[in-house]
């Protein structure tokens, strides 16, 4: 193999993994996607929603998750995960209005 067969391919090389990373750039850069899906039935309305977190440590936070009208505060560790308190969404709101008039 002469030396400049091996500049040939290095070269070659290099000219097809700058395209991949040219086609990878565009590709994020304008979000393309791929045609072949058209007509996709609507989604159904959320059912699960991240209503707020909050970090108590470095390594530990709660989250409040709402699911179908429940909301559940979890605790998030290393350790694993802890579901604090589950309660419905109307009697908190409830709560919140009975501890505000107090």
């Amino acid at each position: 193999m002469t030396f400049l067969a091996l500049l040939r391919m290095v070269g070659a090389l290099a000219l097809v993994l700058g395209g991949l990373a040219g086609a990878l750039w565009a590709v994020r850069r304008f979000d393309l996607r791929l045609p072949g899906r058209i007509g996709l039935a609507p989604r159904p309305e959320r059912r699960l929603a991240l209503v707020e977190r909050l970090a108590v440590d470095p390594r530990r936070s709660l989250v409040l998750v709402r699911r179908d009208g429940r909301e559940h505060l979890l605790l998030i560790a290393p350790e694993g995960h802890v579901v604090v308190e589950a309660f419905d969404a109307a009697d908190f709101g409830a709560l919140v209005a009975a501890t505000a008039d107090a």
